[in-house]
């Protein structure tokens, strides 16, 4: 299988906000910023994989700043590690403001996706080519939340046991 570099399947996303998207004080919604966090993260995904693949988890989601409406907000999603079957890919989210031309970054997120065979069953992932200094040091940072969360998951299975 050959493999891919970080570069063939990063996507960038941009959508102005709008009325519909905010609460009553013109904050948008954190859910919507978490769904479109999802939609370009799902692409880079489904790049990588060329399959289908599902949202296994988001290990860290973090709102720096509040995004407003009519900022126009942008999406940059990578694949950060990946494994046999799962890939984390990082999200951040930058917005906006065109009357001023101020850029904020507003959120950056970690989510982990597991590709899917033609049965819906976990399949094997091309490796990541690691080409820059910067594609690196992503890949060593994801590395080490992996196994975080490994640990993280394997103390839960025995506080589960044990109770």
């Amino acid at each position: 299988m050959r493999g891919k570099t970080v570069k063939e399947s990063s996507v960038i996303l941009s959508q102005s906000m709008s009325f519909q998207d905010a609460n009553n004080a013109g904050n948008v919604h954190g859910g919507v910023i978490m769904k479109l966090i999802d939609t370009a993260g799902g692409v880079v995904a489904i790049r990588h994989s060329r399959s289908n693949t599902v949202t296994a988890s988001i290990d860290r989601l973090d709102f720096h700043d509040p995004v407003f409406i009519g900022d126009f907000v942008t999406f940059k999603a990578c694949v950060n590690y990946v494994g046999r079957t799962s890939m984390e890919i990082g999200v951040r989210v930058e917005s906006e403001n065109l009357l001023t031309g101020k850029i904020r970054h507003t959120s950056s997120a970690y989510l982990t996706y597991v590709a899917l065979d033609s049965d819906g069953r976990p399949k094997a992932l091309p490796p990541l080519l690691l080409k820059t200094e910067t594609d690196k040091r992503r890949n060593r940072e994801a590395c080490f939340r992996r196994q975080v969360r490994l640990a993280e998951k394997k103390s839960e299975k025995k506080g589960r046991d044990k109770g």
